[in-house]
């Protein structure tokens, strides 16, 4: 049976609303120890991690196989989801753009609402205007158009399109989406690393391993889920922020211009804003010379720390004899914010692919496959949805698993096409998890800490003519659909 909806009850209840919007959550990757992987991630090129691709599987394999992995019709589950998305993808049209603009409406009236009370001290109605500001800009507005969402429809004015939103300078940034990671970053890291390679090894967002070193840590359990909670106020600019910056480093410096990488540097080692400040290590000392600090803080977070925490509530210091007051007013609901924003997003990202009950994986596949189709439904989740304001306070991550399966749909799209593809999961049993935002949340701190794990997908028996070649998954560009392969 379905879980209960949640957000639903909440519509009625305007506390709980309220609260809700606190919830959801982003690339948890904390910031210690990634797996060494061999090869550089890159646009061109990848090195592919695959398990031999042997004509012959292993009796034992198929034995202990869920019974629906043993008996799926790749073909015919491919071509059905295939089909799907392009009925979709033709029916965006003036429809989705007027839809977009209201989520941008609401976004809007959030930030007014938040910078309006923001002078004031310390006080709910600010914190969550302001969050909620942050939040949608990045998993409602900022997503979806990075992804191509509104690429497609004619009836779009060119503001909505991803090959220019929040791009090639600051004022573009400033204006699109301004937010701790730099957006030509975010793109390779999520739209290209994370989107082709989900729960694979060269996933940069797979919690279970970025969290290993804290699953092996012998502490006392409830110390491990504490260090858990100490981060989720901070990760977006402690960890997230130079993480994205170091893919596009490596993606522009040393592949496009074939520069060799420092010796000694391993790119699937994480990089935080404390190695880049006090490098206390060999390892950190060697990733410095990728993401310099100077050339970080510059480009990375100076544009949003300069124009949220100070250009942003300026204005109040010129307010005769109370101006100080409420420019620390201000300040005080914006840290606030900060923290609730990350919280949120920590919530509803990171949730959306960690669980004992989802795959991860050990090799490569091309995109658009029946094996590339069904990894994204079984190594994601999705949580309580239907209507907007449900979808609103959960960034639209709700619909996670079709939106791995099409990145380049509208939000709209989502809403229509998520109980279609649940059809077609239904009719060929690959599963289809949908559970409260809480409820996912529990199991996936479980896995961070080690009382839970992820389960492994039988990939020998994926169809051969799926798996990627030896060179890997390559790309075009770092935004908008997932393309074949090249």
């Amino acid at each position: 049976s379905e879980p209960k909806v949640f957000f639903q009850r909440s519509m009625k209840i305007p506390v709980t609303t309220v609260f809700c919007l606190f919830v959801h959550a982003s690339a948890f990757v904390v910031t210690q120890n990634r797996a060494t992987l061999l090869g550089v991630r890159g646009k061109v090129s990848q090195h592919a991690v695959t398990a031999p691709l042997t004509s012959e599987v292993a009796v034992d394999d198929v034995v202990n196989a869920p019974e629906w992995v043993r008996n799926l019709d790749y073909e015919g589950f491919q071509k059905e989801v295939t089909n799907l998305g392009k009925m979709l993808l033709a029916e965006g049209g003036q429809e989705d753009i007027d839809h977009l603009n209201k989520i941008v409406k609401w976004r809007n009236t959030a930030a007014a609402v938040g910078i309006l009370t923001m002078a004031l001290p310390l006080n709910p109605v600010a914190v969550v205007a302001l969050s909620t500001w942050t939040y949608s800009s990045w998993t409602m507005i900022a997503h979806h158009v990075c992804h191509g969402g509104y690429n497609r429809i004619e009836q779009s004015d060119g503001g909505w399109s991803s090959r220019g939103f929040a791009l090639g300078n600051v004022f573009n940034r400033v204006k699109d989406w301004c937010d701790w990671m730099l957006p030509e970053a975010w793109n390779v890291e999520h739209n290209r690393l994370h989107h082709y390679h989900l729960g694979e090894p060269l996933d940069p967002d797979l919690v279970e391993r970025n969290l290993q070193f804290l699953r092996d840590m012998k502490i006392p359990m409830f110390a491990k889920y504490a260090t858990v909670a100490i981060m989720m106020p901070f990760w977006k600019w402690f960890y997230y922020a130079p993480n994205t910056f170091k893919e596009l480093q490596i993606n522009e410096k040393y592949r496009r211009e074939k520069i060799t990488l420092p010796e000694g540097f391993d790119p699937f080692e994480a990089i935080t804003l404390k190695d880049l400040l006090n490098p206390n290590d060999e390892k950190a000392k060697i990733a410095r010379k990728v993401v310099k600090p100077v050339e970080f803080f510059q480009r990375v977070l100076a544009p949003f720390l300069f124009c949220r925490f100070f250009l942003l509530p300026a204005p109040l210091l010129f307010v005769p004899s109370i101006g100080p007051a409420l420019f620390g007013h201000a300040i005080a609901n914006l840290a606030v914010a900060e923290m609730a924003t990350n919280i949120h997003s920590f919530i509803t990202i990171v949730t959306n692919h960690a669980g004992n009950d989802l795959y991860k994986f050990d090799d490569e596949v091309k995109p658009r496959s029946g094996s590339f189709y069904v990894r994204q439904i079984v190594s994601s989740t999705n949580y309580d949805y239907g209507s907007d304001i449900v979808d609103f306070s959960h960034g639209w991550l709700n619909y996670q698993i079709e939106h791995h399966v099409w990145p380049d749909l509208s939000m709209l799209q989502y809403q229509k096409g998520a109980p279609l593809l649940r059809q077609i999961c239904d009719k060929y049993g690959v599963p289809y998890i949908k559970e409260n935002v809480f409820i996912r949340t529990k199991k996936t701190v479980d896995i961070m800490v080690g009382n839970a794990s992820m389960m492994d997908f039988p990939t020998e028996l994926e169809p051969t003519k799926d798996k990627a070649g030896p060179a890997g998954i390559t790309w075009k560009s770092s935004n908008g659909a997932i393309e074949d392969e090249e």
